[in-house]
């Protein structure tokens, strides 16, 4: 006759069958930009993993200021790399943790058809009242803005009607509201199931400082299995995909 099994090795065994790897929470700060392939990002992240995402979308520049207060961010997907590096460099980021997740494009956009022309000379021509970009000292895809209208020679020229939006998301809404006529974006907001919607001109990559953006673990993320688990998935072919398909280069 067998001897019955101790009650605490059926405890541990029914356990290790009823209970799923332990979740958890990743709290993300992601550049404006991303916000759409996040968002798609996220949702299946969170099926194949289990972790729950906690993301917040804004400035590049804003999210450095609030990180460097203490913000409870695990990680940073930056519209930029010399700010992941820049937090690295002050020890509130992980040495060897940063890398390139996406290449911007950036678009001069208007919400009408036809407004915006394919070589970009309504800059030069002046047929609009106001014209939306990013903060350019907060965000990369503004910066890039005033490095294309400066090669173009119509940046002193057009500094009057410039409407500054505090990211590049607020930029946006000021075109597709009417209170500017056109604004500079990243691809990524305007491309919706392959196609534009509206006019816009694709920026020559020449007329701007390549928009490299870069994701990396701040230090509350250290040592932490979904912000490890983040990292990895972003860098895989179901991410990157999706990273593509919304307009961004890899």
């Amino acid at each position: 006759m067998k001897s019955p099994q101790p009650l605490f090795v059926l405890l541990i065994a029914a356990f290790a069958v009823a209970s799923p790897a332990r979740a958890d929470e990743v709290s993300l700060a992601v550049a404006a930009n991303f916000t759409a392939p996040m968002q798609k990002i996220a949702v299946e992240f969170e099926k194949e993993t289990g972790h729950k995402v906690l993301a917040s979308y804004g400035s590049t520049g804003k999210f450095y200021a609030q990180i460097k207060n203490g913000a409870p961010f695990e990680i940073l997907l930056a519209a930029d790399d010399e700010t992941p590096a820049r937090l690295v460099k002050e020890n509130a980021a992980v040495a060897g943790s940063q890398f390139t997740y996406a290449i911007g494009k950036l678009v001069l956009w208007s919400a009408r058809p036809g407004f915006v022309d394919g070589a970009g000379e309504i800059l030069k021509n002046g047929t609009f009242d106001h014209l939306a970009l990013a903060n350019p000292k907060l965000a990369p895809y503004g910066a890039a803005a005033v490095e294309a209208m400066q090669a173009l020679g119509v940046y002193d020229r057009l500094q009057p009607r410039l409407v500054i939006a505090e990211n590049i998301a607020q930029a946006q809404q000021f075109v597709s509201s009417g209170n500017a006529s056109l604004g500079f974006l990243a691809l990524s907001q305007v491309l919706k199931d392959g196609k534009i919607e509206g006019s816009a001109w694709m920026v020559p990559a020449r007329l701007y400082q390549t928009i490299r953006q870069d994701a990396v673990i701040l230090e509350r993320g250290k040592g932490k299995p979904a912000a490890a688990a983040m990292l990895k998935y972003l860098k895989g072919d179901k991410a990157q995909a999706v990273i593509k398909s919304c307009g961004y280069e890899l």
